[in-house]
């Protein structure tokens, strides 16, 4: 079992049943996901070349159990995942499509692990993915996504699905398969303004003072 929480410790909650075997760790390098760290304002949970390092795992080994009321969800295009995150200190606490693809994508930075790394916990990445995005051109063998690595997520979420492992879900109602927390959709400006500091050649953001 290993702690979730955001940064200011308001919200918390808990993943059972962590390990290599149970979960896939991964790093993306899509816009979307640099978009998302860039409209929380934490750009600096990328990676130096814009990478993502998330942990997908089964929806019903999530759970929360303080500070509920925080949690929000964005969606930075109309047909986008779900990503939500602690609005209390804008913390990402995980990526979803829908309940009916049983999966969750929770940064690493999520995770409360004491002394223990992550690779500890779930094991190296076993992967990179959108690598056509990357900060400065790809990371070897990263663009797209790999056939050897969308076959093991595919078969993850279909393990989960045939197991029972969606409900209950962090994110969404059992009964009406709807959001259980409320969830802003970004205009196309607002996502082409965050779009400029993503990718191969991203534009600077401006030096705070």
């Amino acid at each position: 079992m290993v702690d979730v929480g955001c940064r200011c410790d308001v919200v918390r909650g808990r993943v059972s049943e962590a390990s290599p075997r149970t979960v896939n760790r991964v790093i993306c390098y899509c816009d979307d996901c640099q978009a998302f760290a860039h409209y929380l304002g934490r750009a600096e949970l990328l990676d130096p070349r814009g990478g993502s390092d998330i942990v997908q795992l089964a929806p019903a080994s999530l759970t929360f159990h303080n500070g509920q009321q925080r949690i929000v969800g964005v969606k930075l295009t109309s047909n986008g995942l779900y990503r939500w995150y602690a609005s209390c200190c804008n913390t990402p606490l995980g990526n979803t499509v829908s309940p009916s693809i049983p999966f969750v994508g929770v940064m690493t930075e999520a995770f409360q692990t004491g002394s223990q790394l992550p690779a500890q916990l779930f094991g190296r990445p076993v992967g990179a993915i959108k690598g056509e995005y990357a900060i400065g051109g790809p990371a070897p063998r990263s663009k797209g996504i790999g056939l050897s690595l969308m076959v093991r997520s595919i078969a993850k979420v279909l393990d989960w699905k045939l197991t029972g492992r969606t409900w209950p879900h962090p994110f969404f109602d059992q009964s009406t398969r709807k959001p259980i927390y409320p969830v802003t959709s970004l205009s196309l400006e607002q996502r082409g303004a965050l779009r400029t500091h993503c990718g191969p050649r991203p534009t600077p953001l401006p030096q705070s003072r």
